[in-house]
């Protein structure tokens, strides 16, 4: 069945007047929710494990675990209306859910190897999900997510939305596949800019801090862990017991992420955005 959401249109875009990315910390601990004041970025696998839920403090958004269900079982275990219906659950129980990543397939090389099947073959089958998800749960937050290797990759998957009738540069967030092992490299720099420039408001997945500093300014949000793997990497801070490191540390997390913005306010994003960015988090 082929499910229409927006007409396309194939009128010129212009780069979205985006100066500086929405920052969803990622979350190992979905508690969070309930005592962070920022932004998290919370997955499905971890949450779904909750008995109980209650509001959240802050605008979030959800990871739906597909690099993880991927890689274990080579394909997703989980069926679309399953998720569907966690999803309905958190955004009633907990709130404030901004975006709902889609079951998409990631187009890594290891990845592809993993399932056997091809980059075309993951793309179809993420539009196809995202069309699925649409159909059964319109009143849920679901973000298309445009996935490749290559620049001819994704941009081939924006002409699979199209020919579904869906109009990416129309939607307020459009999800940025299979970057994150890559984040810092010129080529993700001009998948970005490329996808950007057609208008698309790109949310990057797992964005390090050389990707947000590099090309941060061609996103509309992004979220990161890279917290917890330098946390990995040094003793815990001062005061902080009970573990050997804090990589599950919002403590750790916090001061993380005050001097990720600090840094980018040094190199001069705009700090009127910035500071939107805080009210937008309380």
């Amino acid at each position: 069945m082929t499910v229409t959401i927006d007409a396309p249109t194939t009128a010129p875009r212009s780069v979205p007047a985006v100066s500086v990315p929405l920052f969803y910390l990622g979350a190992h601990q979905p508690h969070w929710l309930w005592t962070a004041d920022f932004p998290l970025f919370v997955s499905h696998r971890q949450l779904a494990r909750k008995v109980t839920l209650r509001p959240a403090r802050a605008r979030w958004a959800l990871d739906s675990g597909g690099f993880t269900e991927l890689s274990l079982h080579g394909r997703w275990v989980t069926s679309p209306e399953q998720y569907a219906d966690a999803v309905a659950r958190y955004a009633e129980q907990i709130g404030r859910l901004d975006f709902a990543a889609p079951q998409d397939w990631m187009c890594e090389p290891f990845m592809v190897e993993r399932t056997g099947l091809s980059v075309a073959e993951h793309q179809r089958r993420t539009v196809a999900n995202y069309l699925h998800l649409r159909q059964i749960a319109p009143h849920l937050p679901f973000i298309p997510v445009v996935q490749g290797w290559r620049l001819a990759d994704y941009l081939a998957c924006v002409r699979m939305y199209e020919a579904a009738g869906v109009d990416l540069a129309a939607l307020p967030r459009v999800g940025l596949g299979s970057v994150c092992r890559r984040q810092s490299s010129a080529e993700i720099e001009t998948i970005t800019t490329t996808l950007a420039r057609a208008g698309l408001r790109l949310h990057g997945f797992g964005v390090k801090t050389g990707g947000l500093h590099r090309y941060g300014p061609r996103l509309a949000s992004a979220d990161s862990m890279a917290w917890s793997y330098a946390a990995r990497r040094e003793p815990p801070l001062l005061g902080c017991t009970g573990h050997k490191n804090c990589a599950n540390c919002l403590h750790y997390a916090t001061a993380w992420r005050s001097r990720l913005l600090a840094g980018l306010r040094r190199q001069g994003h705009q700090t009127d955005l910035f500071d939107t960015f805080e009210k937008d988090a309380a």
